[in-house]
């Protein structure tokens, strides 16, 4: 709809063109970015501005808004919390919202539906990972774009319902889509909460109806309350999951991330309101299935052991639990039971298994090939799965690993480090976190008798540091030190590394982002302490046996737009900056070359990164820095191994580019989606997803060596994720969804089923 009289003509500096739409605490406007993008921009209602707590509250919304930005919601493009009235920008989401799609076309059925059940499951799950409640799912907060189902408005709900309620004691949000807990208790809602939401709104889906629709929003409220759910017309299959989702105990519910397991584990098509569909094909892998097999049996006295996957050659060794949230009751043996008998009956392929004849990716690799011999295996190596349970079992998160001789330390999320064996997988210590971790935020790095991780503050601990670097002794796990650490290196240099290790000193940023400092990594003996310069922000940068800090102006850090980078040579005894170089930008830092430091320039369209245009070469020595152009723009996750760089793509396609020319010199299609790397051994690079896939391609050319199935759920489609494969020896250990790790041999890598 057009723009009315008293509407701003633009926000933030975006020039609105429309107005989509208004609600209880705001206004949302069509905008566009200076090239031209549309956003959607939501403008705080005036009465909320003036309010310090509502602000407080918003402020922390945006930045958890600006963390879950997934593949199923909708990015955070900039934001103002402390504007006169604050304000949201979102990527705008072309599509109808399931209320108007339901209006003018029906309910939705078979693969149609199927695929919105996944999609919304896989947006709830990125949503509680970082710590955030919806609160308000509902079909007019689902849009269905042509890429797929996308949850938006879960920023302001939040802080909306929990400010309003104390100001007028209203329960704010839309009877027939809310938890009995949202209509008693509003402010201590959980996860599940939303989790009954997306129950009612699959009914919803399924047949234009809510399960307890009512004649009046009162008698709604009661029949959510108090009696059961109307799924008559809602497909047998689908029904059995939607009747755990609104179990009126949130206890009894699924967590996003069991509830994804149960819908993949559906008949493709769903079948109808009186049969299971019991032809529809498996949808589910091998191992997962596994997992939840054996997370249904009676609990034995000895740790449960979790399987190994497929034709891995040896035995799982031992977890302590579910890998996410808690045990399910034996209530849920029922439904799991008639999904593994559908998916027995049907046989087929699991969903993300993309392999093409001869069982290796259809894009002209040999499926039978391996790795170039390398290392030797760690004597009495057997592969192995596990998986390692953090501080916030309920925020399963993915590690990052580094190998030291036969250990192997990892850490990431609630878990700020673990010694795993790499022969085994047996840990050996755990030092886990309690608060909310940030994502992409995973192990600082080991010396030789000290690994270092990030602990993150308990939110009922204000007085303690938001998050820390911890050193912690490599043999026996016990902490040796801890300093409270800033958090601006993602604003700075496109990653999320506060801290590094360099030799036997730990380099990091103070807690209030205005120096870097130097310590000893065992003992946390201070050797320096320096400054930034003057109105900047830095973080440190490695480039080889080199430190530098990277710096860019504070106004450009504020608003998350980086475009004009000073690389500071740090003197690494005394911490003395030398004469700084001015990098054109935005710009990634890559890696090393040829003793020069490699940085990727960034393309943006307005703020926003849409991929890679060019290489940016600083030699250290002359102090020169060199520009080269690439191609065309590349798309996905960058990485750097052996002297070349590589981007991968959100559809598999791995691209080795030459970061002298910028040209490219070979491209490979995969069928790992979404995958991070390279990690190099031998003559093999190493790509993985957060699934577990992994695909090995030859060094020289490309040449795809052997790709693996999938071994967790884990989202695919994913951009900007560290390497998740760590070699050691002759040994590849893969990192995965919800802090699972196994380890194979290279030469032996598990055959595709």
């Amino acid at each position: 709809m057009s723009l009315r009289g008293g509407d701003p003509t633009e926000i933030g500096g975006y020039p609105l063109e429309a107005r989509l739409g208004s609600g209880g605490m705001g206004t949302v406007f069509l905008a566009r970015t200076s090239s031209g993008r549309p956003v959607a921009i939501k403008l705080i209602h005036q009465q909320f501005a003036g309010d310090d707590e509502f602000r407080i509250r918003f402020r922390q919304e945006v930045s958890a808004a600006r963390r879950v930005s997934g593949a199923f919601t909708a990015a955070v493009v900039d934001a103002d919390p402390e504007a006169d009235q604050p304000w949201m920008a979102t990527a705008y989401i072309e599509g109808h919202t399931l209320t108007q799609h339901i209006a003018m076309k029906g309910p939705l059925d078979g693969a149609e539906l199927r695929r919105l059940a996944i999609g919304l499951a896989e947006a709830l799950r990125d949503i509680h990972r970082v710590g955030v409640v919806h609160r308000d799912l509902k079909p007019s907060n689902v849009v269905l774009s042509p890429e797929g189902p996308r949850v938006i408005d879960f920023g302001i709900s939040r802080a909306a319902d929990q400010e309003t309620l104390t100001m007028t004691g209203r329960v704010i949000g839309t009877p027939p889509f809310m938890s009995p807990e949202q209509l008693q208790a509003p402010r201590g809602v959980g996860p599940r909460s939303d989790v009954f939401s997306l129950g009612t709104l699959l009914v919803y889906s399924a047949t234009g109806r809510g399960p307890f629709d009512a004649d009046s929003p009162y008698m709604t409220a009661y029949q959510v309350l108090h009696e059961e759910p109307s799924l008559d017309a809602v497909p047998v299959a689908l029904r059995a999951v939607v009747e755990l989702c609104l179990d009126k105990e949130p206890d009894k519910r699924p967590s996003a991330d069991e509830l994804l397991v149960l819908l993949r584990d559906l008949p493709a098509d769903l079948g109808g309101v009186d049969a299971g569909g019991a032809d529809a094909g498996r949808t589910r892998d091998v191992a997962t299935e596994h997992d939840f097999a054996a997370r249904d049996t009676p609990a034995p006295t000895a740790p449960v052991v979790t399987p190994a996957g497929p034709d891995t050659g040896g035995t799982g060794v031992g977890t302590t639990g579910t890998p996410a949230g808690r045990r399910p009751g034996r209530r849920w043996r029922p439904v799991l039971a008639a999904a593994v008998a559908v998916a027995a009956i049907g046989g087929g392929v699991a969903v993300l298994k993309v392999a093409g004849p001869g069982g290796n990716d259809g894009s002209g690799g040999g499926g039978d090939s391996v790795a170039t011999p390398g290392a030797a295996l760690p004597a009495g190596f057997e592969p192995w799965h596990t998986t390692v349970r953090g501080g916030r079992p309920e925020i399963p998160d993915e590690l990052r690993c580094v190998a030291r001789d036969e250990a192997l330390f990892c850490g990431g999320g609630s878990v700020v480090a673990t010694r795993i064996e790499v022969t085994d997988g047996s840990s050996k210590w755990t030092v886990k976190s309690p608060g909310v971790p940030v994502r992409g935020m995973h192990l600082v790095g080991a010396t030789d008798d000290t690994v270092l991780g990030y602990r993150f503050a308990a939110e009922n601990f204000p007085q303690d540091p938001p998050s820390e670097v911890v050193a912690i002794d490599a043999n026996s796990g016990r902490e040796l030190w801890s300093a409270p650490s800033g958090a601006q290196s993602q604003a700075v240099t496109g990653r999320t590394q506060d801290a590094l290790v360099l030799g036997s000193a730990v380099v990091t940023v103070d807690a209030f982002n205005s120096r870097l400092e130097s310590r000893d990594a065992h003992s946390g003996e201070v050797a320096w302490t320096t400054p930034f310069p003057a109105d900047a922000q830095c973080a440190p940068v490695p480039v080889g046996p080199r430190l530098f800090a990277m710096c860019a102006p504070n106004a450009e850090v504020d608003s998350v737009e980086v475009r004009h980078s000073t690389l500071y040579p740090v003197d690494r005894a005394s911490g003395a900056l030398g004469r700084p170089i001015a990098v054109d930008g935005p710009v990634v830092p890559m890696g090393v070359a040829d003793g020069e430091l490699v940085l990727l320039r960034v393309h943006l369209e307005g703020p926003e990164l849409t991929g890679y245009d060019g290489v940016a070469r600083v030699d250290p020595a002359s102090r020169k820095v060199t520009y080269s152009r690439l191609a065309k723009t590349y798309e996905g996750t960058p990485g750097m191994a052996d002297g070349t760089l590589y981007v991968s793509g959100q559809t598999g396609l791995v691209t080795a580019l030459d970061p002298a020319t910028g040209r490219a010199k070979w491209s490979r299609q995969t069928s790992v989606e979404g995958a991070s790397g390279p990690a190099a051994g031998g003559d093999a690079l190493y790509f993985s997803s957060a699934t577990g896939r992994v695909v090995a391609l030859s060094s020289r050319d490309g040449r795809i060596l052997w790709t693996t199935d999938p071994r967790a759920d884990g989202l695919t489609g994913e951009i900007g994720a560290s390497p998740r494969v760590t070699v050691a020896g002759g040994a590849v250990v893969v990192a995965a969804a919800k802090n699972t790790l196994f380890a194979f041999d290279a030469q032996k890598p598990p055959k595709p089923s």
